[in-house]
Parts: structure tokens; sequence; C-alpha cells
């Protein structure tokens, strides 16, 4: 049975999607907007139900809008990656494996484990989706990424994990800090001290279970920033400290920006693992090859994401 609606009406609804108007979105696609506004009645001629209702100068989505948009992104994120894969192909590239680190965009380790990887597997590259870092989990489920380098324990259907490396959370200051000669910090120490969190959400094996709730003791919220090196250059300019992880932080701490020490006095570690579906898991597979790569990689002496 051949398909109602073609790529130009996918493209159409995620464009329409994005923006909410038909001129922004026809600008985006480069088409004019009575061409556009052609194009959106035919796809809801085909489909036989309105895609959008229209109040004042902006649409907003149906319920089938809402449902072809997510099929509508799976399929374009999924031709996107058919024509880079064709194009790499020239370049003695049989697979591209997509890869992204929760929460952090350090990737100073990066030349080092593509030179690993080079040197035991042939026609596979690597590929870095930064955009992917503020949920990688669903971003593997999604087939957006193939690999998520993520921390904690993993316990999803569909994902499997592959240790990594434990790291431990270091509580971050300016140097001269009236805590930077200690070795370690427990919660009453920072009692009233500006702290600046990546989440308020508490985690079971981060600081807020292990650090503050234990002796009810809390720092004073100064913000909530989502970017761990913006943090990392509040806390140089003396505006706050924070809780972060270790090997994120390694060039920052050398070029003695910013001061680190230990969270409380038996530390706090943090697994890193490397997770992919569960289908990827056959072997032969080049996503699990590079998975077990780094791996590998991750246990050497000179390898690893400490890398500065």
């Amino acid at each position: 049975m051949k398909p109602l609606l073609d790529l130009r009406h996918l493209q159409l609804i995620q464009a329409i999607n994005e923006t909410g108007r038909i001129t922004d979105a026809a600008k985006k696609l480069g088409v004019t907007p009575s061409a556009l506004s052609h194009r959106l009645r035919e796809a809801e001629r085909r489909l036989d139900v309105p895609l959008y209702t229209r109040m004042h100068k902006k649409l907003r989505k149906t319920p089938a809008a809402d449902y072809m948009a997510v099929v509508a992104e799976r399929i374009l994120v999924d031709l996107s990656r058919a024509e880079e894969d064709v194009r790499r192909m020239n370049a003695n590239v049989q697979h591209v494996v997509r890869l992204s680190v929760e929460a952090y965009s350090n990737y100073r380790w990066l030349p080092a484990f593509i030179k690993f990887l080079k040197a035991r597997a042939e026609g596979i590259d690597i590929q870095i989706m930064a955009g992917a870092r503020s949920d990688p989990l669903n971003g593997v489920l999604n087939r957006h990424i193939d690999i998520a380098v993520t921390s904690g324990n993993v316990a999803q259907a569909g994902l499997r994990s592959i240790e990594l490396f434990e790291d431990p959370l270091l509580y971050i200051m300016p140097p001269g800090h009236r805590l930077a000669d200690r070795d370690y910090v427990e919660g009453s120490d920072i009692v009233g001290e500006p702290f600046i969190t990546y989440t308020k959400v508490p985690e079971p094996d981060r600081e807020f279970a292990l650090l503050f709730r234990p002796t009810d003791s809390y720092p004073k919220w100064a913000a909530t920033v989502e970017l761990p090196e913006a943090i990392v250059e509040l806390v140089a300019s003396d505006l706050g400290t924070s809780v972060l992880s270790s090997w994120a932080l390694q060039t920052a701490l050398n070029e003695g920006r910013i001061v680190g020490t230990k969270v409380t006095q038996d530390g706090i570690s943090v697994p890193w693992r490397a997770v992919v579906r569960t289908e990827d898991m056959e072997e032969g597979d080049p996503i699990l090859q590079v998975a077990e790569l780094l791996s590998e990689w991750c246990s050497l002496p000179e390898g690893g994401f400490h890398i500065t």
C-alpha cells in the first residue's frame, strides 16, 4: 500500500511544529507560504483529518499532528543518518557510531580514544552528538545516538550497559576559599555556602542523598545551571561552589582556576557506563565493538576520561 504522505509532508509537519507559523515554516523550508499552505491542505486531505487549528496567526497542533511529528522526526533522523553513512562510505568508513556523553561537553579524551579505536577496528568512525547529552538514554532508545556514556545505574527496558570507570565527585571552590585546604568536606562544612547545582532533582547516589540529607545540612542554593562547564566558570569567578565529576574538571584543576576536594571522608564515587540498545549487543555489531573498546581503553593506565 502506497503511503498517503511523502517526505515533503513530513518536513512540513516538523517545520510547523518547530515554528508554529506557516510563514516561519515556509522560510525554514525555502518555499513560499502559499505553497506550504497548499501542501498542508493536501496532507490533511490525504489523511482525512485536520492536523492544525488556526488561532489568530498561529497554528495549534491536533493530536494527529502530535503523533505525526514523532513519526516524522524518527524518519527524518534515520534518513539523515543514512545519507551521512553513504557519504562516509567513500572514505572507507563502513559504520558510523554516534556517541554522546551525559551532561558534559569535555572531549579532551576523544583523540586518544579514536587512535586506540582505529588501531583495533577498521571501517568504524565516531560521530559525537552533543545535542543528546541532556537525555542520552532516550537518545539511544529513539536511535538519535548509538552509545550513551552516562553515570549511575541503568535499569531500563531495551537498554544494556557496559562498565567504563568509577569516578569520584569533587566539591569545587575558587582558590583561596576557606575550605580549599581540606582533605574532604562534610555536609556541615558547607551550610550557608552559595551552591550552584546542575539539577535540584535528588539522585540516590549523589550529593543530595549522601552529603546533605544524612546530616540535614544544606548549602544556600545560588543557581541551577544545566551546563557543567558554565558552573566551573562561575565557581572560578568566586560566584559559588558546586559538586561535579572529577574527570571533567581536570583541566580547570590543573590550571589552578578552581580547587577540588573529596566529598565526605569516604568519598562518593559514581559509576560511568556505556549504554547501548539490547538489540545491538550481538557479537560483531560495530556499536557493541565501540562500547567494548571504550571500556577496554578506560581500564588502561594511559587511557580513560581523565586526560588533560
